[in-house]
């Protein structure tokens, strides 16, 4: 049956392969079920519930991509948008955290409409093929960017922005190690190795002080736990704010939609790329399919009681162990769903054991920059803007906007104003306006 279903023989894969990676992509994005209950319990709501909602989100939207797509690729409620529904949209504007679901199930019925009228996959193809490989790379520098800062190589700054962390402290030594064994692995192609490597941390942790008292690694008080209600958040989503307040709803929802629109559109750009199953010319078989399964995550996630759920950059791990169809994704799914009673165990494995794992993957996604004639000026300038604004402004989106418009700009100041699509046009006009917002809302405000 998995073989009919997932068509494992023609993507030349096997149960064994896909389930291993399935549990290595979920290793890698595990901390969603902490992070994200601990980031919107901000907003006022119940951190228990939230943790059911983050499990129970994740499961059923990575189902749904696996079987309309069979892509290896799972979805959780995003980060970044998390803390923007929590400290931007809650706490920033004083709006409740009822009404925000509320915004967000808007926002991911604008993305079911944009998707099925074909709006989104002619967004897709108005990017060019050297700024989709710039975004594969680009999501690879902020993958192990993030690894660094997850593991305490890379710290905060105050004069320089960022600088390397303390390597005397025991669990960044610990997480200094890791990296090297997962290279050492990985080099060596050893099977399984970003999963073996995460278990020889793990364990080297219980032994490892973290320089607070205690150890790298917690040993659990138990295996199981029953989930928590979903009750309090459950349906509780509310439109008064788009009702009554269309000036601080509107830009709102632009904002969700266009941060989501392209976090997903880079995401999916850089898994298919790295999994083989974007052709050489740039196109993704059954792209219209994946952007309608997380339309529909979105919407499940509102009414389910959590931020936006959205395709995550961490399946890139389980592509690297080898996944290449839906069984992954479904393997992931199902560690969710066991999650709800497994919490205790999972929440077990220490960042610095996950980090590892996540500066491997961006480091094999940044190879692909090997394909880009970078001695050409006009593709160098928006492909490298693309690249680097990813990490240092933390955000896939802002990246893909700065490129699009330096790509415009080029074109059209170099004199080829008319071979340039208009979709890329206006693409590169609605990022330029949402930089611009804050300005344009305080002109807005002093007229009005």
């Amino acid at each position: 049956m998995l073989q009919r279903v997932f068509r494992l023989r023609e993507n030349s894969t096997t149960v064994r392969r896909e389930i291993g990676a399935g549990l290595t992509t979920f290793a890698a994005m595990a901390y969603i079920l902490a992070v994200n209950p601990d980031i919107l319990k901000n907003a006022g709501m119940p951190g228990p519930a939230l943790v059911t909602a983050t499990a129970l989100s994740a499961a059923i939207a990575t189902t749904i991509m696996a079987f309309l797509t069979n892509f290896p690729l799972a979805l959780a409620p995003g980060m970044g948008i998390n803390a923007f529904f929590a400290f931007s949209i809650c706490l920033g504007l004083s709006i409740p955290w009822q009404s925000a679901l509320g915004l967000v199930f808007i926002n991911g019925c604008l993305f079911l409409l944009l998707s099925v009228t074909g709006v989104r996959e002619k967004i897709l193809t108005a990017i060019p093929l050297t700024l989709k490989v710039a975004v594969s790379a680009g999501i690879g520098l902020f993958i192990a960017f993030i690894g660094l800062q997850k593991g305490g190589l890379i710290v905060a700054n105050p004069a320089t922005m960022v600088a390397m962390g303390d390597l005397t402290n025991p669990d960044v030594a610990l997480f200094g190690a890791g990296i090297l064994l997962t290279f050492i692995l990985v080099a060596r192609k050893v099977p399984g190795a970003i999963i073996l490597s995460m278990a020889v941390i793990t364990v080297a942790g219980l032994f490892v002080s973290n320089g607070k008292g205690g150890m790298v690694t917690h040993l659990p008080s138990g295996i199981f736990s029953w989930p928590a209600s979903l009750t309090p958040i459950f349906f509780q989503l509310n439109f008064d704010l788009l009702f009554h307040d269309h000036f601080k709803a509107l830009p709102i929802l632009l904002t969700l939609l266009l941060v989501d629109l392209f976090d997903n559109i880079g995401t999916l750009i850089g898994v298919t790329r790295r999994a083989g199953i974007m052709d050489a010319n740039g196109h993704i078989p059954r792209v219209g399919r994946a952007l309608v399964a997380d339309s529909f995550a979105a919407i499940i996630s509102s009414l389910l009681g959590t931020s936006t759920v959205v395709s995550y950059i961490e399946s890139a791990a389980g592509v690297q162990a080898g996944g290449k169809t839906g069984l992954t994704a479904m393997t992931t799914a199902a560690c969710f769903l066991l999650a709800l009673f497994l919490t205790p165990l999972i929440l077990m494995i220490p960042g610095v054991a996950a980090a590892p794992a996540l500066v491997v993957v961006g480091i094999v996604m940044f190879e692909g920059v090997t394909d880009l004639d970078l001695s050409k000026f006009e593709i160098a300038a928006p492909t490298i803007l693309t690249i680097i604004a990813m990490p240092l402004t933390y955000s896939i989106s802002t990246g893909i906007g700065l490129g699009l418009i330096a790509l415009v700009a080029l074109g059209v100041g170099s004199g080829q104003a008319r071979q340039i699509a208009f979709v890329r046009y206006a693409l590169a006009a609605v990022f330029l306006l949402h930089f611009l917002e804050p300005v344009i809302l305080r002109l807005l405000r002093g007229w009005t």
